[in-house]
């Protein structure tokens, strides 16, 4: 049996907050739906959580119990102190508030979808492939074969739990124990369905058309009700979460509300100013690059952004742009400029450091002066 504190990645004096983070951290590491071929790991991981993150559980573990901190087994001779506190207190996995239903509610289940830019930032329908457990098509979750039925545990009687005598140092006592042959259900599946075995649900792949709301970020979840792992005995659906992975645009980037791009721009026109069609998510636009335009610069387009999430607005669009120095001539080409150097009186230019610059390097002297 592997040690469930090893399981978790975690010490044996971790805090509930430890245990409950590190399972998070594997539960999704190794979910089936994320990760599919580790059932196993994920099994071995939910029951770790399961008795450590249950205090009474953990003690009966830590004391040396079962594997699912049911306290200790019976055998032959005086049960241990484990036995007599169960007996006063409530213990030894019995059923004392009564059979454990078959039908339950399924788990949550989380999946990824990889979505482009322009749906992140005005929203759209995608297609998700999701498996998931649903309910079983040939016994409609009843977990039976046709013609049979489930019937009472003939052990148990319907209680989920028989009684059993212990000896302990204060004399014999009676404990509550899961019965054996239900499993705590107080009801068996003589003829258990041939395609689920009697869980009443069967694991699926489903492609389903969600909504993906207009303003989302990469890492968003979208909650969607109902729609994950169908319960035992074909129980009420879990709720199904959609992490949103946005992927890479080749031209626009996201920063908050707002969208960013680059243009390049010739010396003449940053010079002279210009007007140039700029492709964008809403169709062209005109991109007016203003006379005497440095490199750097940034030109904005009001409204030209991605949607705010939850809101009709939108943000900006954001033009930097970048001015190309000509790096060949011709030699007619070469005079136009040195006669244009000699008009501007820059035959000999001169280095000029800019009163931003000389501020940056002020601040940075006065803090390193302690000012």
């Amino acid at each position: 049996m592997a040690d469930h504190y090893e399981t978790l990645g975690v010490s044996k004096d971790a805090s509930a907050a430890e245990i409950k983070s590190s399972y998070r951290k594997l539960a999704r590491k190794y979910h089936p739906d994320v990760n599919p071929g580790h059932e196993d790991e994920f099994k071995a991981i939910s029951l770790a959580y399961d008795v450590l993150s249950d205090p009474e559980k953990r003690r009966n573990y830590d004391m040396g119990g079962g594997e699912n901190g049911q306290g200790f087994p019976a055998g032959g001779g005086f049960g241990g102190f484990g036995d007599i506190f169960e007996t006063f207190f409530g213990g030894g996995g019995g059923q004392a508030g009564g059979p454990i239903p078959r039908t339950q509610r399924g788990k949550d289940a989380l999946v990824g979808v990889n979505i482009d830019l322009k749906t992140a930032a005005f929203g759209g329908n995608v297609d998700l492939d999701v498996t998931t457990a649903v309910v079983c098509d040939t016994c409609s979750g009843a977990g039976t074969q046709e013609g049979t039925k489930i019937e009472t545990c003939s052990l148990c009687h319907g209680a989920g739990s028989v009684q059993r005598m212990t000896r302990t140092l204060l004399g014999q006592m009676v404990t509550n124990q899961t019965c054996n042959s239900c499993h705590g259900f107080g009801t068996v599946i003589p003829n258990p369905c041939l395609n689920c075995q009697g869980d009443g649900r069967v694991r699926k792949q489903r492609t389903m058309k969600i909504r993906i709301p207009a303003g989302v970020s990469d890492g968003t979840r979208i909650q969607l009700s109902s729609q994950g792992e169908v319960g035992p005995g074909g129980g009420p659906a879990g709720d199904l979460f959609v992490e949103v992975m946005v992927t890479r645009h080749e031209v626009f980037q996201r920063d908050g509300d707002n969208l960013r791009a680059a243009v390049s721009v010739p010396m003449t026109a940053a010079t002279l100013g210009a007007t140039i069609p700029f492709d964008t998510f809403d169709g062209t636009q005109d991109l007016s690059i203003a006379a005497g335009t440095q490199s750097g610069t940034v030109v904005k387009l009001p409204g030209l952004g991605a949607t705010r999430l939850r809101s009709e607005t939108r943000g900006d669009l954001l033009i930097t742009v970048d001015v190309l120095t000509p790096d060949k001539l011709d030699d007619e080409q070469r005079e136009l400029l040195e006669k244009l150097a000699e008009l501007r009186g820059e035959e000999t230019p001169r280095a000029q450091i800019s009163t931003e610059n000389r501020g940056m390097f002020s601040r940075m002297r006065e803090r390193f002066a302690g000012r």
